[in-house]
């Protein structure tokens, strides 16, 4: 898909400079940016990954260490 977006020009240098020293087209660049970011803004896929990592340790769970941890994630701010 092609789309127009500003931004501003000191990320387009940058971006343009990064984008030459590893050989890759501005195209790849902004694809590889704009997936990275949404996967880090997406809290549902984060934690569905997790739980597949988790899944397949399938380590027992020792009943202090899910307490504990369930305690401090309650005091955490996401």
């Amino acid at each position: 898909m092609k789309t127009a977006v500003s931004i501003p020009d000191d990320i387009f240098e940058r971006a343009e400079g990064w984008a030459r020293r590893m050989r890759q087209s501005r195209s790849e660049v902004y694809s590889r940016a704009l997936r990275e970011y949404v996967s880090r803004h997406a809290p549902d896929e984060v934690t569905e990954a997790m739980n597949r990592v988790c899944d397949a340790v399938k380590e027992p769970v020792d009943p202090f260490t899910a307490a504990a941890s369930r305690r401090v994630l309650k005091r955490s701010e996401w």
